[in-house]
């Protein structure tokens, strides 16, 4: 049972009492100058970040009148557009506007703020914010239907339990951020380096060079009206949409076009580039469209390149490479930074043959889609963590009327299960890039211990079944616990330190585990055989404690880290051990063998030496 269970049966028997917000918070109404305020402590609803992310600070400050006042421990909460889901808890003293509710909390002794800011940026309260908002484009929630929202208000103690919880999955999921952006940023730079190597061509080169406006096809966009902008329709292709090599589009940024029809010559293909005409990033916007973006319709100050002629996807490497420094030289200067449809044009590109360009497409898309699983791929992690990071924080602030609320033995089950197949796919992910991932013994083993039993030797039936202890056999028994193949880590003993014998042994079949071996399960035989090799031949002592008597406890050895191969490369090292394994053991059976052997020999020719015929008597 959790220190939570625990504190809910103790000071919650019968339940968790709920209230509504205006119950327990109330809005703030007191107002200061702005005079007072600067970018570091003004919140308006445009810097409040979306998804939770907090703020960041204000581009526009108000310069004249008052503003609403917020306190340290506030919860501000955007009141426009309620499923961009954007709250923050003040962390210091400031103002906002109106667009911004500011809930100030009446006792924070019996509410903690930390607890509450949970419960209002649990996806229950946004989707109650949502469902009483009005309006269309423009949608705005209800301030009195928000006061209205209950909210379970278990015992201080039980608070600061569960934000002691939360806070804790929340660095977790920051902690892998982090470690997942540092190894796309470095992939994505060697992607670049080797991409750069293989598209540097020399003036000596024996290939052709062209303007780009001469084999390709480059038009920019129609000048749309933007007061007719629709909310849906065709997707408009516009320069917001453009940035650093990707296509972005969500629905802060779409714009739409009624139809399609009288602007076909508009309308953009699979495989064709865009590039960003003007913006602070000029030279560095440009995306290659793809199949799932269409239809698109190009608006005016962007610019789309077709080639009927070259490759397009080998320009598009290229203009990856070597366009950002051609625009640095050829950019206007001004308030807002733009290149020319003459200036695209003139862009020189080298022109191999069309199978040097296959080439070389092929071996850069192959480098593009690792970036781009890792693009995609991990922070699909990190969206996934934080997905069952919000799925644990609101299963902890959801509390059934009989008191319960922590999550059942099936729900458990069925978390420990997603994060296993996270886990392993995310392991593959790193196995694919790197060749191998370093994973702890509790990434890729299910820890059996809970099923061992030992039995001392005067209660112990003998039987047909194998009963093991830190280093092997101690017996055999009537009945067995185990079914099937595992691995067995020597748990205690001076074997640990001296490893006269091997500390990880597999077992297979039926058979009795006592409580002085662990006992792991393995997906598969090579993972498993990889890992005994593994163990056997590392130094264990960072991870043993104790003194007279050396221990492995089992969080120790659930964070034993393992160089893991991939799949391929497991069995192929795997093989290979095995067969020295044979023929260790074969000249362990065999060479006694033949000393027997020899040993006969000497003694029989060594007793024919000895052998003498006797003189006759006479």
């Amino acid at each position: 049972m959790s220190k939570l269970d625990e504190l809910l049966r103790e000071l919650c028997p019968d339940g968790v009492q709920v209230f509504r917000l205006e119950e327990i918070a109330h809005y703030a109404k007191t107002r200061i100058d702005c005079k007072t305020i600067n970018e570091d402590n003004y919140v308006g609803v445009e810097n409040l970040l979306q998804n939770k992310a907090g703020k960041t600070k204000a581009t526009s400050v108000p310069t004249t009148g008052m503003v609403i006042a917020y306190q340290k421990n506030d919860i501000l909460i955007g009141n426009i557009r309620p499923y961009l889901r954007k709250v923050w808890l003040a962390d210091c003293e400031g103002g906002t506007n109106g667009d911004v509710l500011t809930v100030q909390i009446e006792d924070t002794e019996k509410v903690l703020p930390q607890f509450l800011y949970y419960v209002l940026s649990s996806e229950k309260f946004f989707l109650y914010d949502i469902q009483n908002s009005k309006g269309a484009k423009m949608p705005r929630g209800s301030k009195d239907a928000v006061m209205k929202f209950e909210v379970p208000l278990p015992p201080p103690e039980v608070q600061r339990e569960i934000v002691r919880m939360v806070d804790s999955y929340t660095e977790n999921v920051v902690e892998l951020q982090k470690q997942l952006t540092a190894e796309l940023t470095a992939r994505k730079t060697q992607y670049r380096y080797y991409r750069d190597k293989m598209l540097t061509f020399g003036d000596d080169d024996k290939f052709k060079w062209e303007n780009l406006g001469d084999v390709c096809d480059i038009l920019t966009g129609y000048p749309f009206d933007g007061s007719q902008f629709q909310v849906s329709g065709v997707r408009l292709m516009r320069g917001m949409n453009i940035k650093r090599g990707n296509l972005f589009f969500s629905e802060e940024i779409n714009r739409y076009w009624n139809s399609a029809d009288g602007l076909e010559k508009y309308l953009l293909k699979e495989n064709d580039i865009v590039i960003a005409m003007d913006g602070s990033l000029v030279g560095k916007s440009f995306g290659i469209v793809q199949a799932e973006y269409l239809p698109l319709l190009l608006v005016q100050r962007v610019a789309r390149i077709r080639s009927e002629q070259v490759n397009n996807r080998y320009i598009y490497h290229y203009i990856a490479c070597r366009f950002p420094s051609y625009v640095e030289k050829k950019k206007t200067g001004g308030a807002i930074p733009h290149v020319s449809q003459k200036d695209i044009a003139s862009f020189r590109v080298p022109i191999p043959s069309a199978d040097v360009q296959n080439r070389i497409v092929n071996v850069l898309d192959n480098f593009e889609k690792i970036c781009s699983d890792l693009n995609i791929g991990l922070p699909a992690e990190i969206e996934a963590r934080q997905k069952q990071y919000e799925y644990y924080r609101d299963k902890l602030l959801t509390f059934a009327e009989t008191g319960n609320t922590i999550l059942s033995r099936a729900e458990q089950s069925r978390a420990e299960q997603s994060r296993a197949e996270q886990s392993r796919a995310l392991i593959k992910l790193l196995q694919y890039v790197f060749g191998y991932a370093v994973v702890t013994l509790e990434d890729i083993a299910e820890n059996c211990d809970s099923m061992r039993k030992p039995v001392t030797s005067g209660k112990r039936e003998a039987g047909k079944y194998p009963y093991y202890g830190a280093s092997g056999i101690v017996d055999y028994v009537k009945d067995y616990i185990f079914d099937g193949d595992y691995l067995l880590v020597s748990e205690d003993g001076a074997n640990l330190l001296a490893r006269s014998t091997p500390i990880a042994f597999s077992i297979s079949g039926k058979n009795w585990v006592n409580n002085h071996a662990h006992v792991l399960k393995f997906d598969c035989y090579e993972t498993r055989r990889f890992v005994e090799f593994y163990l056997n031949s590392i130094d264990l002592a960072p991870y043993i404690s104790g003194g007279a008597q050396p221990k492995l406890n089992q969080k120790n050895l659930n964070r034993i880290e393992i160089p893991l191969p991939g799949q391929k490369r497991q069995k192929y090292i795997v093989n290979i051990l095995d067969r020295f394994d044979s023929i260790c053991n074969d000249l362990t059976s065999g060479l006694p063998a033949e000393i027997e052997a020899r040993q006969k020999q000497y003694e029989y020719y060594r007793d024919k030496l000895l052998t003498f015929k006797e003189v006759a008597a006479t």
